[in-house]
């Protein structure tokens, strides 16, 4: 019996810990899908046969039938010592639930520590249930604490949907004590100017040069990273606000229908600016003209003492304006007549982007920045209408413009020993991703070299805009690296239909073994643009 409870803390030590391991990857799953239990369930049901269901589960699934058949004909001391050995190889930890793979780690939050227990508990239950059952029985009863511990194991994203339906009230109490706090907060800073910025694309980027443009002027306080959810904003209103900012500048995210009313019932932007429509989170949203009227939301909110800011160069953002009850700055770097303030003359070079403005009165200034790509020429128009409207003139902001540094993953180019690196691995959407495209195209040094694993969340276009985007790849790229065999297949499609060489393609599993690829590979005077970096639920 010595040798039978030896072999069951074996056992259980190899089966608890994948166990634990697995729970603890479908609670990251979980957070980096905002912890949305649709989200979750629908990325779970795509991929139940890859990650839910795994080779390991089928082999238990044999072992415990084998394990109820031998149970009746062989001596259970037999059979426990060869099935307990056995389970441990199966449940042996693989791979796929290592942590040191993560690109974004799991942050173990006040929330995802209650969640984490909650599910915890529910894993627990079967084992626990199980071990009850042989105890009192006999060794034959082993059949029940071993299934026990494959459904601890199999029932992994059960156990974080369950354990986030019983914690969501709780939840739910927790959020909206935040949010009392904020407009509290909020409500006492009449002296606050507040600017929101919302749109598909462009929001960061934007919200970070009216940073460096109302900072010459103003004691500003922007939102950290992608701080664009209500709780975003209140961890920024309650713990980042200061007495002495007079202005602050965030972005305002949304994902589903409703999500504009709910920023807005918890910040009342006094200026807001709307960057570009386009198909991003267009599962979620349904079509491009829901996307506008969610957006648009944030303009209508606005009172007749709001100021909206618009990129007249998006038709559904201009249409905007027919929602707006005060005043109106319209911005084109397409040098549209009737805008406020436009570009002309966009040039790029090995310092980045120089182009002209001219205001409403005709006035001209130069501008430089370090920041690539039309599309950030206007992002940088969109603040400098902010900039006019709060006092400040076009000569003032050159500095401010000129000094800018890149957002990290967003068309930033940097030196890399003698290779130059376009990094705009933070996101793509089809006009961000054609647009880094045709940048690398303009680079004559060397080879150009494309890396990436194409475009998510675009509904029904999914397939077509990444199909779309092998194509400019073939326009615009020497060499293209494609990051997931499964998720790149449009991209390959559109690159072979262009006639793109077939050895200047290389597909591979992972962005870590493209980039071990390229430590070889890549020689003096090569341009590499890592176009987006999926999260790890993507992960092939």
């Amino acid at each position: 019996m010595f040798i039978i409870a030896f072999l069951a803390v074996v056992t259980t030590l190899f089966a608890g810990w994948r166990a634990a391991r697995r729970l603890r990857y479908f609670l990251h799953v979980f957070q980096l899908h905002g912890y949305k239990s649709g989200e979750f369930r629908a990325w779970v049901a795509h991929r139940f046969r890859s990650l839910v269901f795994r080779l390991s589960h089928k082999l238990a699934l044999a072992e415990l039938v084998l394990i109820a058949i031998a149970a009746a004909f062989l001596a259970p001391l037999l059979v426990a010592a060869v099935a307990l050995p056995l389970w441990a190889v199966t449940f042996a930890s693989s791979r796929r639930y290592r942590s040191d793979r993560e690109k974004k780690p799991l942050k173990y939050t006040n929330r995802m520590q209650r969640l984490l227990a909650t599910a915890a508990l529910l894993a627990i239950l079967p084992v626990a249930g199980g071990l009850c059952l042989w105890l009192r029985g006999d060794l034959a009863d082993l059949f029940w604490y071993l299934g026990g511990l494959f459904l601890a194991d199999f029932l992994a994203p059960a156990w974080v949907l369950a354990a986030a339906a019983l914690t969501d009230p709780v939840e739910r109490r927790i959020r909206e004590g935040f949010k009392r706090q904020a407009r509290r907060r909020l409500s006492r800073r009449s002296d606050l100017k507040i600017v929101a910025v919302t749109g598909s694309y462009g929001k960061t980027s934007t919200k970070t040069i009216l940073g460096n443009i109302l900072g010459l002027r103003y004691q500003t306080l922007i939102t950290p990273g992608s701080y664009n959810t209500p709780m975003g904003l209140c961890l920024v209103v309650n713990n980042m606000l200061r007495a002495d900012h007079q202005v602050l500048v965030l972005e305002m995210g949304i994902r589903h229908p409703g999500d504009m009313d709910e920023l807005c019932g918890l910040v009342q932007p006094h200026i807001g600016v709307a960057t570009s429509i386009g198909i991003a989170h267009l599962e979620s949203m349904g079509t491009i003209d829901r996307i506008a009227d969610e957006k648009a939301r944030m303009i209508a909110s606005m009172d007749a003492e709001g100021v909206a800011v618009l990129n007249m160069d998006d038709d559904r953002v201009a249409a905007m304006a027919e929602q707006a009850r005060g005043r109106i700055w319209r911005i084109s770097a397409q040098g549209r007549p009737g805008a406020d303030l436009a570009a002309f003359d966009i040039r790029y070079d090995h310092r980045g982007t120089s182009f002209l403005v001219r205001d409403r009165n005709g006035t001209e200034q130069g501008f430089q920045t370090r920041l690539l790509g039309a599309h950030n020429v206007t992002n940088i128009l969109l603040a400098l209408a902010v900039g006019c409207e709060m006092g400040l003139r076009l000569r003032q902001m050159t500095h401010a413009v000129e000094q800018i540094e890149p957002v990290p993953h967003r068309l930033q180019l940097r030196r890399e020993g003698p290779v130059t690196v376009i990094d705009d691995a933070f996101n793509a959407n089809p006009v961000g991703a054609r647009n880094a495209v045709e940048i690398l195209g303009t680079f004559r040094s060397g080879r150009r070299i494309v890396v990436t694993p194409g475009m998510i969340e675009l509904g029904e276009r999914q397939h077509e805009e990444n199909r779309l985007l092998g194509e400019h790849i073939a326009d615009h790229a020497d060499i293209a690296l494609l990051v997931g065999r499964k998720q790149t297949a449009p991209i390959r499609e559109g690159l072979l239909g262009k006639n793109f060489p077939a050895e200047n393609l290389h597909v591979f599993d992972a962005l870590r073994d493209a980039q071990a690829f390229l430590a070889s590979f890549l020689r003096e005077g090569d341009v590499v643009l890592y176009e987006n970096d999926l999260p790890d639920q993507y992960d092939e």
